[in-house]
């Protein structure tokens, strides 16, 4: 029914385009006005019909002939431009208006899970527009079963596969670490994929055992200016190593934050960096390499106070580690925060570094002990201070945070400071004030 509509509009427009370049011809052969067969016109006024100076005359009706092409072609694009509306597979699409909106393609690192398809389904579910994002999936392993999967979806998502499955020659000591080279080898061709071979100019790169969140396309469409715009951030993350339920505040959806530790898990990236990135790329552990202060360089992620990815994955090359323990218990946002509509600015450096740290340290520093018991009095915030290494580890892991460091980063810290929720109160584990930088050492 469609298509025999289409070519009805079709036939319509060229008959039309012909009667009208018909009309044209045949004016052209009434007499000029003031002889028989037209009124009168005003004494002085000079007749444009036909003379006797032929070429003229044909000049003349080729311009007028050319003008009326011209308006009718216009008219045709016209209903070409509307004849989109009437085609049902195109109600659902977004209206772009004012400026291009750009295009932020979902990079899914795929290996030999089936359960990839959890991940696509969520990823079709939420997914505004596949025009402005565009799902690749970078398949490692030449896994059949799971390519199986990938290619049912069809044009839904672009199935790319990693030529190279040769094993990695690794000293003996890390045979048992294969997986990571692979795992590294795999993020620098796809990455090189979307920004050499497809020219996109950022992405957002997820695992196959993640699951996201209905705003997660909304979350990174928002903060894509201040990423470009800030030089001191190099990611934004969709992830919250301490979200566990219980130790988030379910009221602060919205709620975002700056953090020096690289968080993964859901992430974005920038064309730009990555061309910084990419020559030195690592051969193995690529997410502890980029947590060191040579790639860092001193710049933040942002991150948020309630994550919005799931990790579904308790197998694979890291044989479950933190799964059990932390992973699982991970709280998925489930209401929808229009984060394009919100003011973000209060993310920028300078304007958020004074803001968080007048909160946390002009907030009463209280024992772990009354933390622990639940005797916090007061609406809070509350600060809970360590000053070392092994009294930064000790309180986290006896508060149930994640104590491990990074090139003496803690998980979700920013300027020392991780922010978490112990029994509904707000408490910040902050290093002494006068904080200046991270020990390396503290690892």
């Amino acid at each position: 029914m469609l298509r025999k509509r289409g070519s009805l509009i079709l036939c319509g427009t060229f008959l039309f385009i012909t009667w009208n370049a018909i009309l044209v011809l045949l004016l052209w052969g009434r007499p000029p006005p003031g002889q028989p067969g037209e009124p009168g016109r005003d004494k002085g006024e000079v007749a444009e019909g036909p003379t006797h100076d032929v070429v003229a005359d044909v000049l003349r009706m080729a311009d007028t002939f050319e003008a009326e092409l011209e308006r009718q072609k216009n008219i045709l694009l016209q209903i070409q431009n509307h004849q989109s509306l009437w085609d049902p597979s195109n109600r659902d699409k977004p209206k772009v208006d004012g400026p291009r909106q750009p295009v932020i393609p979902i990079l899914v690192i795929a290996c030999n899970r089936v359960t990839v398809r959890r991940c696509l389904d969520k990823l079709l579910q939420h997914r505004p527009s596949a025009e402005l994002h565009p799902i690749i999936v970078s398949q490692d392993c030449g896994h059949a079963e799971t390519a199986e999967v990938i290619r049912s979806y069809g044009n839904q998502v672009t199935h790319l596969k990693q030529p190279d499955l040769s094993d990695i020659a690794v000293r003996p000591q890390h045979k048992k670490f294969q997986g990571y080279y692979k795992i590294s080898r795999h993020y620098r061709w796809a990455l090189n994929q979307v920004f050499k071979t497809l020219s996109h100019t950022s992405v957002v790169i997820v695992e196959d055992d993640l699951e996201v969140a209905p705003d997660f396309f909304e979350y990174f469409r928002a903060l894509l200016p201040l990423l470009k715009s800030d030089t001191n951030l190099w990611c934004v993350s969709a992830w919250n190593d301490n979200g566990r339920d219980g130790y988030v505040d379910p009221g602060q959806t919205n709620l975002l934050y700056r953090t020096d530790f690289f968080p993964g898990l859901g992430w974005m990236l920038l064309k730009d960096v990555w061309e910084e990135l990419e020559p030195k790329w690592p051969a193995a552990f690529w997410d502890d390499w980029m947590r060191q202060p040579e790639q860092r360089r001193d710049r933040a992620c942002i991150r948020p106070e309630i994550s919005r990815t799931l990790t579904f994955g308790r197998q694979g090359v890291s044989l479950g580690q933190f799964y059990d323990k932390y992973l699982r218990y991970i709280k998925l946002n489930t209401k929808f925060v229009p984060f394009t509509k919100l003011d973000l600015s209060y993310l920028k450096e300078e304007t958020y570094r004074k803001l968080f740290e007048k909160e946390v340290y002009s907030a009463p520093v209280v024992t772990y002990e009354v933390v622990k018991q639940g005797q916090l009095k007061g609406p809070g915030p509350f600060r809970l201070q360590y000053s070392t290494k092994d009294s930064f580890k000790v309180l986290a892991k006896n508060l149930g945070i994640m104590d491990d460091l990074k090139s003496g980063v803690p998980r979700t810290g920013y300027r020392g400071v991780v922010s978490f929720i112990s029994r509904g109160q707000r408490v910040y584990l902050a290093p002494p004030p006068g904080w200046t930088q991270y020990d390396t050492s503290w690892s």
